[in-house]
């Protein structure tokens, strides 16, 4: 994987610039928002070579250019650093074009429209697999948002494809964060399934729907967990996501993310293998246009018995240190959390298949071999990111034996964290992902609610965390894919239920939000020397946007785009081309 993706695009770029001094590229005319730590603002910058040759004043930059130098006008726009997003899903983005839409049905007849017209598209017997019911990206008010307040039956989808089995898909339900998720097969997709009569009983977290008349499964699939469970359990046999969707997927993604000023994603809840060979097959394609740093989620029941801790001195090689890679894509690091449940053991017997997740259900491992494992990756020099503030006294039990302090080990998704928590954090060393569009923007006021209002602060407490000194960068779980909801979330604090502030003292000013996606981004990776601010030196990754983040509307802030966006000197993106 080194070196191949990085080593076409920069022979590509080369070839196609003669030989000169001056700058490859002059961005000029903007308002450069270096997010340094002085917090400098400059008029222009030069790029050469893939990095940014200077930083400075338009008339001085100006005076670098020579005969072969291309000049870019920013027109008064906002110019930052590429965005980092901490916590991306970066796949998830490009998978949701690979099954046929319904949103923008409002009733059971759009639906069944939908369904019949796919159904003159098909032979018997091919599967008809769609997107959920709903609109993206989060799916609100399903099923509300239709005329008649329900979901289509089985018996319904049968009148429109009897000859096809039909199975509409339930949402990833992180991308709403409120129960249930609901999926709708019709006969035909039951019995291949099995799913009829002498059926064994579902997990408790799965109710099969029945009519109340007749007391018949009606094909209304019920789950009370955020991870869809059916279609990976009882579904296996319909058409899924395949290899070329993947990469496909990450190709349309990595555009969609550079739309919105992304240059840089990191995976820290883990990619299992097939993620992982989608990432390769797309960067030994030299089409990057997203820096992606993954970490590792193992699938522990496919290894039987061994013992988790015994596995990791192997993986060093590959997982230890700053891993494998280059300056495009790069593996390093363990995701891990607490057990295996019987939920996702059934979510496993799918594999090497993972659907929507990306990662292995079975990446947990017992809290009684836990502290053993971490030791263990401690001694391996293998990164350890987890997104449960449990964690912490693991970690402190670890660093006893082996010190990890400065190791930014990872605790992500942050929720709540208390004085005495943070200082903990702080005196660890570890560094920090916030998912403010669920645990402000969708879930604040439930957490308020809690906890009560005397420990609200405790709440994302950006502000707080910041002034002991830990590092946290913005993420946006894929929900949505922009970076600027993030940083809207920061500043505002804006809860979409309550419409009020959550935990106002806790918000960031915008300038620290932005170093929150920026530069903290780069320092989860260690690499905060190389990318997240416009320094000379650094790799010219560079988004020109549409509004200016440190003086918009608030409000504005989270709709705020990328007009030109640029990796390693390069232009990804043009929004006058979309």
């Amino acid at each position: 994987m080194a070196g191949r993706g990085e080593s076409r695009r920069r022979v590509k770029a080369a070839s196609s610039r003669p030989a000169h001094a001056g700058p490859d590229t002059i961005i000029q005319g903007g308002k450069v928002i270096t997010c340094d730590a002085g917090g400098s603002v400059a008029d222009a910058l030069a790029v050469k070579d893939g990095r940014i040759m200077a930083v400075g004043k338009g008339a001085d930059i100006a005076g670098l250019a020579d005969g072969h130098t291309d000049t870019i006008d920013a027109a008064g726009r906002a110019v930052v650093p590429g965005l980092i997003d901490g916590h991306a899903h970066l796949d998830r983005e490009g998978l949701k074009s690979v099954f046929p839409s319904l949103a923008g049905c409002t009733s059971i007849d759009d639906i069944l429209q939908r369904i019949e017209a796919l159904a003159k598209q098909k032979s018997p017997g091919e599967w008809i697999v769609t997107m959920p019911v709903g609109d993206p990206p989060y799916y609100w008010d399903v099923p509300d948002n239709l005329a008649e307040k329900r979901l289509p039956t089985r018996w319904e989808l049968d009148r429109v494809a009897p000859d096809n089995p039909v199975y509409i898909r339930p949402i990833w339900g992180y991308w709403r964060h409120v129960l249930p998720i609901c999926s709708v097969a019709n006969s035909l997709a039951l019995e291949i399934a099995g799913l009829g009569p002498g059926m064994e009983p579902p997990p408790e977290a799965i109710e099969f729907e029945t009519d109340p008349e007749t007391g018949q499964f009606n094909g209304i699939i019920v789950e009370n967990t955020f991870v869809p469970i059916a279609e990976l359990g009882y579904f296996h046999m319909m058409p899924r996501f395949e290899h070329a969707d993947r990469v496909g997927g990450l190709r349309a993604a990595m555009r969609s993310y550079n739309a919105c000023g992304t240059t840089g994603v990191f995976e820290e809840h883990g990619c299992a293998q097939e993620l992982i060979r989608a990432w390769q097959a797309v960067h030994d394609a030299g089409d990057m246009t997203v820096r992606a740093r993954l970490m590792f989620s193992p699938s522990w029941l496919s290894m039987g018995e061994t013992d988790p801790a015994r596995v990791l001195g192997g993986w060093a090689a590959w997982l230890g240190g700053t891993g494998l890679g280059d300056d495009w894509l790069r593996v390093a690091g363990l995701y891990t959390e607490f057990g295996i449940g019987a939920e996702n053991r059934l979510r496993a017997r799918a594999a090497p298949y993972t659907g929507w997740a990306g990662f292995n259900a079975d990446c947990g491992v017992p809290r009684a071999r836990m502290r053993d494992l971490l030791v263990a990756a401690a001694e391996a020099d293998i990164r350890i990111a987890t997104i449960e503030i449990g964690y912490l006294d693991l970690y402190e039990e670890v660093d006893r034996i082996v010190p990890i302090r400065d190791r930014r080990w990872i605790i992500g998704h942050l929720n709540c964290a208390t004085p005495d928590q943070i200082a903990r954090i702080r005196d660890l060393g570890l560094v920090m992902t916030a998912h403010t569009n669920r645990y402000i923007f969708k879930d604040g006021h439930r957490t308020r609610e809690q906890i009560g209002g005397a420990a609200e602060n405790t709440i994302s407490p950006l502000r707080s965390l910041r002034e002991a000194g830990v590092h946290v960068a913005l993420a946006t779980d894929n929900v949505p894919n922009s970076l600027f909801h993030p940083v809207w979330h920061a500043v505002s604090r804006y809860n979409r239920v309550s419409q009020d502030a959550i935990a106002p003292d806790q918000a960031l000013s915008r300038a620290e939000a932005l170093r929150c996606a920026t530069i903290e981004g780069a320092h989860l990776t260690f690499e905060e020397d190389v990318r997240g601010s416009l320094e000379a030196g650094k790799f010219a990754d560079v988004a020109v946007l549409s509004d200016d983040p440190l003086t918009c509307p608030e409000d504005t802030i989270k709709d705020i785009v990328a007009e030109i966006t640029m990796v390693g000197g390069d232009i990804v993106y043009r929004r006058e081309e979309t």
